[in-house]
């Protein structure tokens, strides 16, 4: 490993506790990162800061270490139930993470408490185990922690016990807001004292986060942290030790160049990054039976209870395949990846960046492929300059094997395969039409046919952006899909009773047909003449012919009548300003006719 540093920690200006350099030691860190090095003596003398610093550069520890000695100098110690420090972070794996990290720095001082608040948890079991053993530091995303202030009916006044804060830090703080948590964040602020040291850290500072600094820092100090040598000069947005490749081919060659790779890589460490969740589901599936002796697990953002698991049992692991959406692309530290695998591009051209710098982190190497369709290649260009990330192209592997007939009798056989290559098909497409970067990625231009075959779906489904689209390409496969059975006979028992039922209502709603359809008549009908009274009424203001029996009803119902019975106006120019409208101030018998006191 390349050492990236900037000196020892012991010649900070401000120096650290002994049992904190003790605990950085044991941990394998004994020289600072840049980022580490600028912001540490900042926050340390009570600065605000906003850290703009490249992924895999070691901004955790430049927010755990001054949390803590911040914490060790204050006057008066922190009661069980005071909260001195808040972390925010937008996923729970990042929080998990983040946990892990501060508790080896918490052990060596048992009088600060720390908790993690997170979704996927009950969150009453999270009041209980704060009344129980408090929370001087809450490691939290911005959901579960708002949440836990609206809970004072269930004795956790929340609101009271941050009154003591010192210290928040808000972890990446882009995505905090890219992913909605905007409102989440303002209303949490709005119960944090203003006499408090703010942190925000981030890979990159988008307008949203300037906007964030302003409103909630106190004459921040700006810390951007770039690499060095001749990445500097070029302000490169991933780590200097990635080695990025593109490959181009066919979306009916891509399932099959990913196979080839994984089978071809088996003894090392991958993450494999998808566009939706249900791709993920699908293509999760579909490599735990073409890869062998591997082990594969999948995480996406849909996943409630097992995520935290997952994610900790594979950072264990020494070798493995991790299939991911972007819940796994920031932040995000997983020992020794070696590969960064993106099956489809990301939605927009920062996440492509953050996906990318899972590896390679740290001073360690990595390397990261992106799959392209031809009609996708000009994203290279536009990566090189818009996010300053040159990319190599790979050549397509040799004597691959041809996959897609197994994936599609893996359909036939299990109705849940065939289910979610459907479902995934739709997503992609659906994903496909929202990518930020729509001048290349344009849905107009995609083969669908040849997605599909990608896909190794059996028939076309049903969806809004191929209707009247015809495909000659794609040949669907010669079986009735509704006979297709699962193979949990349990989900294929309850089918086949809901087919049953459906058969049923089916039946029994056949004699009921022609009464829908004569009451749907009979709104039609007087649909038809609400409509034609509007034509009249149209009509008639307009100035067209009035029929006698319209006359009469307007005589009965005008004020321009009683002038003409009193002999104010002549019968002549009472039919001109009745044709005209006269002054048109009034709906008198929808004909515009004039109500003003003039008239009167």
């Amino acid at each position: 490993m390349e050492h990236v540093t900037e000196g020892s920690w012991e010649s900070l200006p401000v120096p650290l506790h002994p049992r904190v350099l003790d605990v950085l030691q044991e941990l394998g860190f004994p020289y600072m990162t840049p980022v580490q090095s600028a912001t540490i003596p900042l926050f340390m003398k009570n600065k605000d800061v906003a850290a703009e610093a490249v992924t895999g550069s070691g901004k955790t520890l430049a927010f755990v270490i001054p949390i803590l000695e911040i914490l060790l100098r204050r006057e008066e110690k922190l009661k069980k139930s005071q909260v001195g420090a808040i972390i925010i972070t937008p996923t729970r794996e990042l929080a998990v993470q983040i946990d892990e990290v501060l508790s080896h720095f918490t052990k060596p001082f048992p009088q600060f408490s720390q908790i993690l608040w997170i979704g996927g948890r009950n969150p009453g079991e999270d009041v209980a185990r704060f009344k129980e053993h408090g929370g001087n530091i809450i490691v939290a995303t911005p959901g579960r922690l708002e949440d836990m202030f609206r809970r004072k009916a269930e004795g956790l006044d929340l609101a009271s016990c941050v009154k003591s804060l010192d210290v928040l830090v808000l972890d990446e703080a882009d995505r905090l807001l890219d992913m909605g948590f905007e409102a989440s964040i303002n209303t949490i602020l709005e119960f944090l004292p203003k006499q408090r040291r703010t942190g925000l850290f981030s890979a990159t500072q988008t307008q949203e986060v300037e906007n964030l600094v302003r409103a909630g820092l106190r004459n921040p100090v700006r810390i951007s942290v770039k690499e060095k040598g001749a990445a500097a000069s070029s302000t490169q947005k991933t780590p200097s030790r990635l080695e990025n490749y593109y490959m181009v081919c066919k979306a009916d060659e891509k399932f099959n160049q990913l196979v080839h790779f994984l089978r071809n890589h088996k003894q090392e460490k991958h993450l494999v990054f998808f566009s939706t969740c249900a791709c993920v589901e699908y293509y999760g599936k579909a490599l735990e039976a073409l890869v062998r002796s591997v082990k594969i697990m999948c995480i996406h953002g849909k996943m409630k209870y097992k995520r935290n698991k997952i994610f900790m049992e594979f950072r264990q692991l020494q070798s493995g395949i991790l299939v991911c959406t972007d819940v796994m692309a920031r932040g995000i530290d997983i020992p020794e990846v070696n590969w960064v695998l993106q099956y489809d591009p990301p939605s927009s051209a920062s996440a492509f960046v953050h996906r990318c710098g899972r590896t390679a982190r740290i001073g360690h190497g990595g390397s990261a492929l992106v799959f392209l369709l031809p009609m996708e290649e000009s994203y290279v260009n536009f990566l090189a300059i818009n996010q300053k990330c040159p990319l190599q192209a790979m050549k397509l592997q040799k004597n691959t094997v041809d996959l897609l007939p197994k994936l599609k009798s893996m359909a036939l056989a299990d109705r849940a395969v065939f289910e979610k290559g459907m479902k995934a098909f739709v997503s992609y497409v659906q994903a496909y039409a929202k990518h930020e970067c729509n001048l290349i990625f344009r849905l107009k231009d995609l083969d669908f046919a040849s997605i599909a075959r990608g896909f190794a779906l059996l028939r076309m489904p049903k969806m809004p952006e191929l209707r009247g689209k015809q495909f000659p390409d794609f040949v669907p496969v010669d079986v009735n899909t509704d006979t297709i059975p699962f193979k949990d006979k349990i989900r294929e028992k309850q089918r086949q009773k809901l087919l049953e039922q459906q058969r049923k209502e089916k039946t029994e709603n056949e004699g009921r047909r022609k009464f829908i359809k004569n009451k749907a008549w009979s709104k039609q009908k007087a649909k038809k003449e609400k409509k034609k009274k509007m034509n009249e009424k149209r009509k008639r203001e307009e100035g067209s012919d009035i029929n006698d029996e319209d006359m009469e009803e307007l005589l009965n119902d005008t004020r321009l009548l009683k002038k003409f019975k009193k002999g104010k106006i002549t019968e002549e120019e009472f039919e001109k300003r009745l044709l005209t409208g006269g002054k048109r101030s009034v709906k008198t018998a929808g004909l515009g006719i004039s109500d003003s006191e003039d008239d009167v």
